[in-house]
């Protein structure tokens, strides 16, 4: 079971994203942003993500031991990606005796959200002409990092989850929330005047210091795992996987 956290002091946190290409890590205390390192490159994680610590943990005379918490982004997101970063945060987690927060990747995307509308969908590629999608609600009087999920997340085509979304929420506006706008224009295009009902915000792509925030507001809810339970969120399964269901 995770330890409990220091809460007479701001809690120091390690965050670390390896969902996508644009692969990031950030230190905060508390929820306050004390650095951030991102590379989007084609390099492989397991190479440039202990770079990118190292780096930033020299920048601001850290060691990993001084770290209350380990927040990861969980999933969606590339598979191999999503390994090294858990894999991290569990080996931390063990061998610090230092409670993780996981933190779903599509909620580090929706958070980011700058819209007011009731309903967010947040939305990342998944290449294969497909996207990782799901509905969240925003609360009325509260900011965008509490935003609920609402329903289940899922991988889709973009004109299928557009009209899943149409159904879900009826003639309300919706707010699509994504790095990648581009995964989602053509799809938007094609639904003729239902098109009024949506409004595309592009967010940041580095979601390592967002991840932090919410790993912190994780924390103070007592949403917290360790590094026996700590788990991937992927949505859709692996490459090698599907191969070999078809062998």
């Amino acid at each position: 079971m995770a330890q409990e956290l220091p809460y007479n002091r701001l809690v120091l946190i390690l965050a670390l994203d390896t969902s996508s290409r644009a692969g990031s890590v950030a230190v905060l205390r508390g929820e306050a942003v004390l650095g951030v390192v991102s590379t989007s490159s084609d390099e492989n994680f397991s190479s440039r993500i202990f770079r990118q610590i190292e780096f930033l943990l020299h920048e601001l005379s850290m060691g990993l031991e001084h770290f209350d918490l380990f927040a990861v982004a969980a999933g969606p997101g590339s598979f191999t990606g999503l390994r090294v970063g858990l894999t991290a945060a569990k080996g931390w987690g063990e061998v610090y005796g230092k409670p993780i927060a996981a933190v779903g990747t599509l909620e580090a995307i929706a958070a980011q959200s700058r819209s007011r509308v009731g309903h967010i969908a947040a939305v990342l590629d998944a290449r294969r002409g497909q996207v990782y999608c799901g509905l969240y609600r925003l609360p009325p009087e509260s900011i965008a990092a509490d935003v609920k999920r609402d329903g289940e997340e899922y991988v889709m085509a973009p004109a299928e989850f557009l009209r899943h979304v149409l159904e879900q929420t009826s003639d309300s506006d919706v707010a699509i929330v994504t790095p990648t706008p581009e995964v989602i224009s053509e799809a938007l295009e094609q639904i003729g005047e239902k098109r009024g009902q949506f409004v595309v915000e592009q967010v940041s792509t580095i979601l390592a210091p967002v991840v932090g925030q919410l790993g912190y507001r994780h924390a103070q809810r007592g949403r917290l795992t360790d590094s026996l339970t700590l788990a991937a969120n992927y949505v859709r399964r692996s490459d090698a996987e599907l191969n070999w269901k078809n062998t």
